[in-house]
């Protein structure tokens, strides 16, 4: 995702300078990036970076940098987070030169990601979840790779997400479920990729059915409008497949425009009123993917 976020500056030209602007407006003054209620988070800190770094903005050699990398520092190896948390620890640390992560906190990271595994060859977000999810298997796999760690185990998670498949073809985050949902879909078919699996046929025509008439792609087979999550992961796990959507391409452009606002970010949805920096990466992909 990081690499095609850098191809947004071809549809973004002098726009990018606003981009990256509003990212350092969310940034917190003791290091890090701030979430809508202004507050530090490192959910939003990992995405804020990987904009910055998609539009060669991130410059690690300034003093919010090194405020950044210190607090970074302070959560050791995420040993009070969640799988989401450790997994964006992971992200933070893999945008920073290589020289300056502290000696073995990648592997003491990713030894920190063992007890998110459950009993199918998964992961979960969750603490001791009897299942695997897709979200938690694409967290985890990535944040191995994050780390530059080997994954354990690979097949269980490909076993893990073969229980999760929908039974109208696409995935879900739950076994035996009846409808899939677009993000689970993406993951999965992110996550098979990444560990050089097949994708199961028709898992791309699943992703293109999700296709809304007027731009973009919908959560889920009933949802009623578009959101920009899940036309960016439906379309990076389309690029994935080579998949036919680029049919669509102006629609899609229209629907990001939609989104996009002056102050050099994207929303959420028609719906969504604020916009942040982890829409705005998203944005950043989905213009990526629409660029080429």
């Amino acid at each position: 995702m990081l690499q095609v976020a850098r191809l947004a500056r071809r549809s973004l030209g002098d726009a990018a300078d606003l981009v990256v602007s509003f990212i350092h407006s969310t940034a917190d003054p003791s290091g890090g990036y701030c979430n809508r209620d202004a507050r530090r988070d490192l959910y939003y800190t990992a995405f804020a970076l990987d904009a910055l770094v998609g539009l060669d903005a991130f410059d690690p050699l300034t003093p919010a940098a090194d405020r950044t990398r210190q607090w970074l520092d302070t959560l050791a190896d995420g040993a009070d987070l969640d799988l989401v948390h450790r997994a964006c620890l992971a992200r933070a640390w893999a945008a920073q030169p290589t020289a300056a992560v502290p000696a073995g906190r990648r592997e003491a990271i990713a030894a920190r990601l063992a007890p998110q595994r459950t009993a199918d060859g998964g992961f979960a977000s969750r603490g001791g979840a009897p299942r695997g999810t897709a979200y938690g298997c694409f967290l985890a796999v990535n944040a191995h790779a994050d780390l530059g760690q080997p994954l354990p185990d690979p097949d269980g998670v490909v076993r893990c997400l073969a229980s999760l498949r929908s039974a109208d073809g696409g995935w879900s985050n739950e076994p035996e479920q009846p409808l899939g949902s677009t993000t689970a879909t993406a993951a999965a078919i992110a996550t098979l990729r990444q560990l050089d699996r097949p994708v199961p046929a028709h898992a791309a025509e699943w992703l293109l059915d999700r296709r809304h008439p007027a731009g973009g792609f919908v959560a889920a087979p009933d949802a009623p409008i578009p959101d920009l999550l899940s036309t960016a992961v439906a379309l990076h796990a389309l690029d994935a497949l080579d998949a036919p959507w680029r049919d669509s391409r102006e629609q899609v452009l229209d629907f990001l425009d939609s989104l996009w606002t002056a102050a050099g970010a994207f929303h959420g949805s028609w719906a969504d009123d604020i916009p942040d920096s982890e829409y705005t990466f998203y944005g950043l992909v989905a213009l990526g993917h629409a660029s080429v």
